[in-house]
């Protein structure tokens, strides 16, 4: 009998991954993460032996359960797992991949959906943080065909509208885990910021870049690379990090002023190559430090005075909308904004079972 898991492969907006129920991969963490490696086909730069697509942005997985805490739908674990290397990380989360938690909760029972739209509100395992997530199910049934676009995704969807609640320093407890807004090293003046997930955002022009870069040549720059990294490593171990070396936590990204009617512009890696758009956490974190001063992205930014909420970010494949909820009542730096919300989609790919080795142990076969 085939050693098999049931499995949704889906797209969540510009990334893809399989999801799963938590109850079909094993408890402890380390043989979960056997299972895994072996489902995407990892270590191998093209994961030719699984169902990986030799990315970072499609070797991702979701893992959703329901929850018995109050108040709390569903309760999902994001992984990054490697493609050339043996390894799992779990202490990101991934807005995009999040996108696809809300229907492949409704479609496996989980959440009873509701007519004309299901709102859930999901609880995020890696950082400890709730969104809300609001699901199109006309008729009590999830509908993925819609009007909406995403840059980054051809053709549309529905719209997938996700709040995430007080997400400041989901990572670390603090906005500012370096304990400033600035701070300056390797002689470039750079910000680290913690909103959703944290970021390192260094000014593109300090290191000899418009900003505007294609991912191509920016993937191609070694030199730029080496000092981005660098950049990183050190600004992670003031904000207590330790040695990333082997981590992709905190994230890096050059910054510049918009060009194309945005609010600003940047280059996200993710962390060792360019991202072809945008991660969702990353822009919430990017548009949280357009809006606050201090920050090296603050001065480059352009808000509209007329709707400053609406952070309009232009990366390499379009441009992403992120909307700011301020707290006027809070005084503390962890809630200044009570809410950020942007629209994604997805949309399931195959629904079926993965084969991994039989020496790999399972909760169950299917």
């Amino acid at each position: 009998m085939l050693n098999t898991i049931p499995c949704t492969l889906m797209r969540g907006g510009t990334s893809k991954g399989p999801y799963f129920h938590g109850k079909d991969l094993p408890i402890d963490p380390a043989e979960r993460d056997r299972v895994l490696l072996a489902v995407m086909g990892s270590p191998h730069i093209r994961q030719v032996d699984g169902i990986g697509g030799g990315d970072t942005l499609t070797s991702k997985v979701v893992i959703v359960d329901p929850s018995s805490r109050p108040g709390i739908d569903v309760e999902y674990l994001f992984a990054q797992v490697s493609v050339d290397n043996a390894t799992v990380d779990t202490t990101p989360n991934c807005g995009n991949m999040l996108a696809g938690v809300g229907p492949f909760a409704i479609e496996n029972g989980l959440v009873r959906a509701r007519d004309p739209v299901t709102t859930l509100r999901i609880l995020n395992r890696n950082t400890g943080k709730v969104v809300e997530a609001v699901i199109q199910t006309p008729g009590g049934r999830v509908t993925y065909e819609g009007a909406a676009k995403i840059d980054g995704v051809p053709g549309s969807g529905a719209p997938i509208l996700l709040n995430f609640l007080d997400a400041a320093g989901a990572k670390t407890g603090h906005l500012f885990p370096t304990g400033r807004r600035t701070d300056v090293v390797d002689g470039v003046e750079v910000s680290c910021v913690d909103f959703s997930s944290p970021l390192v955002f260094v000014p593109a022009e300090a290191l000899g870049k418009t900003g505007y870069e294609f991912k191509k040549d920016l993937d191609a720059d070694e030199t730029l690379k080496t000092r981005l990294e660098s950049i990183r490593r050190q600004v992670a171990r003031l904000a207590g990090f330790g040695d990333v070396r082997d981590k992709v936590l905190p994230k890096i990204a050059l910054v510049a002023p918009p060009h194309g009617g945005g609010v600003i512009a940047s280059r996200y890696f993710t962390p060792w190559t360019c991202h072809s758009a945008y991660a969702v956490t990353g822009a919430l974190c990017l548009a949280a430090a357009a809006s606050l001063s201090g920050t090296v992205v603050a001065p480059l930014a352009r808000l509209n005075p007329d709707d400053p909420e609406l952070i309009r970010i232009e990366h390499p494949a379009g441009t992403l909308d992120i909307c700011l909820r301020a707290d006027a009542d809070s005084i503390s730096e962890n809630t200044i904004f009570s809410k950020a919300g942007l629209i994604r989609t997805a949309r399931p790919l195959f629904i079926g079972e993965v084969h991994v080795p039989p020496s790999l142990r399972l909760p169950r076969a299917a």
